[in-house]
This record gives C-alpha cells, structure tokens and sequence, in this order.
C-alpha cells in the first residue's frame, strides 16, 4: 500500500484497511482544474491538507464541484518535491476520533503544485494561472508571519523598502509576489478574484490587504506599475479579502499514528529530509471538530463549500466566532491548562482533562467566568462550543499536545484570552470583577509558572516567550516558598495594562492575585493545594 495513483487503483486492498478513496476520476478532475482553475491555495501545511483540500474531496465525491485546487508554495518551495512528487500529490487526511477510532481519507484534489519563484519555470505558470478568468478564490494558510512587512517598531523592514525602491520589482515577499501576480490578473482584464486568509489570525483579511496595497501603493506612486493597477486593487467590488476564522486541532504528524498506518499495511509513514530538516510525511493527522467561517465577500462567484459544512456569513458575525472562541470558549482553556500542566508534571493536555481540579478550574473559566459575558455570534451556541472543548476536544487521546508547546507566548495571550473579558466585567459591573475567581487564578498560576520550579520544587524549563526575560528579571527577588516580599514585586507587573489588557491594580483585582499567588508559593504540592481550594463547579 504505497500512496500513488497506481496503488490505490486496487480499491478493495485499501478499502479492506479502512481507507476512503476518491470516488471520483481523479485525472479527469485534474486536468480540467489545470485548464479552468478555481482555486489556489498558498502554504500547503498540514490544516490546509486536512481541512480545505479534504472538504473539496468529499465535494467532487457528491458532484457539488467539477474542480480540485492547485497549490502553491513562495517558502522553502522544493518541499512540494519531497511532501507531494513522490506520493503523486495524493494526501492522507487521519481523523482521530475522541473514542480511539481513525477515520482515513486519501484525498486526490491536489491538481498540481507550483513553486512561486521569480525567473524560475513557476513564475510563468503562477502568472498564466492567475490570468484565468475561471478563477475565484486564491486562499492563503502561511502563519502569520507571512504577511508581516512591518519589524517591531512598526516600520517597514528594510528588505520590504528596498523591494519597494526597486524598479526591476524583484520580490520574495509573499505580498510583494501576490502583488505581482494581481497586476498580470489587472492586465488580462481588471478580472475579479477574492484573496482569503485562512489563517487563526484576527481581523486576517483586513491584515492581509494593507500588506498587498502597501506593496501596490509604493509602486504605483514609485512609477514602476500604472495608477490604473491601483486603483482595481483598492476596489474590493473586483478584489476582495473576508475575513475568516479557522478552528480544528492539528498537531505535527505523530509517530503513534505513523505506527497504526503502518500496522495497516500503509507503507509511506516516513518523515522525508530536506536540508536536514525533517518535513512533514504522506499523512495528516487532526481532530474531528472543526470550524470555518468565511465572510461572503466573494467577488467572481465562490465554491461550494457551504455543502461541506463551512459557514458563510457576514463580517461582523465572523469576528463575534472569532472573539467566542479566543476569549472565551477555547483558547482561555488551553491556556489554563497549559500553565498548571507544566506546573504539575503533565506531559500531555489530553491527560490533564482526568484530573478532576484541572477540569473544575477550566470549567469555572469558561461556564462560570466566561459564559456571562461572552460574545454570542448567533450562529453557534456559545456553551455548546464549551461542552464540545471540555468533552470531545481537549480529553482526544489521539490528539499529542503538550502543555509545554500551549504554553508558548502566553504574555502575548494573556490579554485577548483573558482581558478581554474583564474588561467586559469592568465595562458592564466592576463590582462583578472583583467577584471573580477562576480568572484571577490562572493569571496567579503563570506568574508561579515564571519562577520555574514546578509544584514538586524541581527547576523546570519555561517555554518560549519575547517577556520572559524582562518577567523573570522582575520576579527574581521572590523565592520558592518565601513570600515576604510578593505584594511588592508583583504590583508593578499587574499594573502592567500591556500584558493584562487592563492596569489590575487600578480596577481591584491584584489584591486577590497576590492572595492566590502567595498560596501556590508555600512550598511543595501548595499549587495542588491551592487548585483543590477552589469552588466545585458542578
């Protein structure tokens, strides 16, 4: 069982091993989506591979679309050579199901991949594709970073500046290329496209189009393109960018999982090399649940992917799912449970959701805290977003996360997933802020996280955060187990509004924190003790 068109010409081996095959002629569908494009797609990463891509598989199964997707790569581009060339771009989508059961797909859509550099072979293509008046969407999953042309000052970069002085218009940013390739659409016409992010990122599609008009703007103003060009990009009647929001767990491939395809005869479970790099295999592996909701601002018609499931809807209602589900509904959780599994030796979130003071801690954030301020979007029930986190998401024991990698960032985090509603408390009763219990707790635990000595009094590394050090520098004068001194060295950083979204010193809440602080900080198994402390959510 090798993952090519020849192997899985054999349906009955694969289908004896669980394995759903496209039903439909893959070279047909193929070479029509290669003559009459509707989509592209950027970033072919692994929640493209086992989201969008495999949505567009089931389509083309139903016959709600004639058409797969061709996708294309401006970073490290030779890695289609080694994740798709050898398996004939035919994907492996594994969902791992809360009940220990794998659903397979082996998605056959991927009609073509295109390296998207200047003067090499895929330029022409990229620029011959993007010229096609078939073409409706061109989405994007290339992490934030990708649309990024500012450093930390807010300034340009002076890469992105010199690309932008330079008349030959030689560019390897991703928005400097999409600019380009946007200008070959405006000379076959002024046709109409839509450019969507799906990427978890807030506001994407607003992010995504001043990085390509920032680029379209210096130009044009430099002389190098026609105002003309310009002003098709800044009319979003022709060129469009909805917002999105993105939602479905999807950890590295894992070697367990490598290991049960295996045990079914599927033999392409290596991770191929690539510079000495190791790159993702032949197979995907994610959760069950999941979410797209796209802003229907479609400009040249859109596929048909409501019949998958996916939600279409308006701009505001996308940025209400969006704030329910990072405020409120799942990231404030994740978070929790990342600080307090670090501090108690956990090594994976699926583990953390058998211990009854980690769930009765996430469950007064989310129900409790949570729920009665929350942003509904009307379009999904707030708890019931909650009840499938706590139930199915977070306790899938196929789902590899480590506390460790949640816990990266979390300064950054902080403010969205947890200030945001107290900032609503402040806004709406600030008596009631000052009420709260399970949010102060987890802002309490990752300030006892930053010392770095887990609830056993061991040292413990601390994931990855820009504040670490300034933080850790601050909290240096407090011991393990010493509290003499907590009130004055925590102040100043809780009064910090940058970090916590509001100055907790001025609205009231530090006190309590320093209280919950002082309480995990007594010495061994005290953050056990304290977590046992808390209020039974039933």
């Amino acid at each position: 069982m090798k993952l090519n068109l020849d192997s899985i010409k054999n349906k009955k081996l694969w289908n004896d091993q669980g394995f759903e095959l496209p039903a439909y002629d893959i070279e047909a569908v193929r070479n029509k989506t290669k003559l009459e494009p509707t989509w592209i797609h950027f970033g072919a990463g692994n929640i493209f591979r086992v989201f969008p891509a495999r949505l567009q598989d089931e389509l083309l199964d139903k016959g709600e679309a004639k058409t797969g997707v061709i996708f294309a790569e401006t970073h490290n581009p030779d890695k289609i050579d080694y994740i798709f060339k050898p398996h004939d771009n035919l994907s492996t989508a594994v969902t791992l199901k809360a009940d220990g059961t794998l659903d397979l797909r082996v998605v056959g859509c991927l009609a073509e991949g295109v390296k998207v550099e200047q003067n090499k072979e895929g330029w022409a293509r990229a620029e011959e594709l993007f010229a096609r008046p078939s073409l409706q969407v061109v989405s994007f999953t290339i992490t934030e970073k990708g649309y990024s042309i500012v450093d930390h000052t807010g300034d340009y970069t002076e890469k992105v500046k010199a690309e932008m002085q330079d008349s030959s218009l030689k560019t390897t940013n991703p928005m400097g290329v999409i600019c380009l390739l946007l200008y070959k659409r405006f000379e076959a016409g002024k046709l109409p496209l839509t450019l969507l992010s799906m990427d978890n990122v807030s506001h994407n599609g607003t992010m995504f189009r001043q990085s390509v008009l920032a680029y379209a703007k210096a130009w044009t103003e430099n002389g190098f393109l026609p105002q003309e060009f310009y002003d098709y990009v800044t009319d979003e009647s022709r060129v469009s960018f909805p917002w999105s929001m993105i939602d479905k767990i999807t950890p590295a491939a894992d070697v367990s999982v490598a290991e049960m395809l295996a045990e079914r005869g599927y033999q392409d479970t290596e991770f191929p090399v690539m510079n000495g790099i190791k790159q993702p295999p032949s197979f995907v592996n994610a959760e069950e649940t999941e979410y797209l909701v796209i802003e229907d601002s479609f400009t040249n018609g859109r596929p048909n992917w409501d019949k998958a499931g996916v939600i279409f809807t308006d701009r505001e209602t996308v940025d209400r799912v969006e704030t329910m589900k990072v405020t409120t509904c799942l990231n404030p959780l994740h978070t929790a449970l990342a600080v307090f599994g670090c501090l108690l030796e956990f090594e994976l979130i699926n583990q953390e959701m058998a211990d009854e003071d980690l769930l009765n801690l996430i469950k007064g954030v989310g129900y409790v805290e949570g729920l009665p301020v929350v942003v509904n979007p009307g379009i999904l029930d707030p708890k019931a977003f909650i009840d499938t986190v706590i139930e199915q998401r977070f306790p899938n024991p196929f789902l590899p996360d480590t506390p460790q990698r949640i816990a990266t960032d979390t300064s950054q985090k902080i403010p969205v997933r947890y200030g945001k509603t107290m900032q609503s408390y402040l806004n709406q009763n600030p008596e009631k802020l000052k009420e709260l219990i399970y949010i102060p707790a987890v802002i309490a635990g990752w300030l006892r996280y930053l010392l770095a000595i887990d609830d056993s009094g061991k040292e413990m590394e601390l994931s990855p955060d820009p504040l670490l050090e300034t933080l850790q520098e601050q909290l240096a004068a407090i011991e393990f187990s010493e509290n003499d001194n907590v009130a004055a060295v925590l102040s100043p950083i809780l009064s910090n509004s940058g970090i916590f979204g509001l100055d907790l010193v001025e609205c009231g809440l530090a006190e309590k924190v320093i209280q919950y602080f002082v309480e995990m900080n007594k010495g061994t198994g005290a953050v056990r003790q304290f977590l046992q402390s808390l209020p039974r959510v039933d």
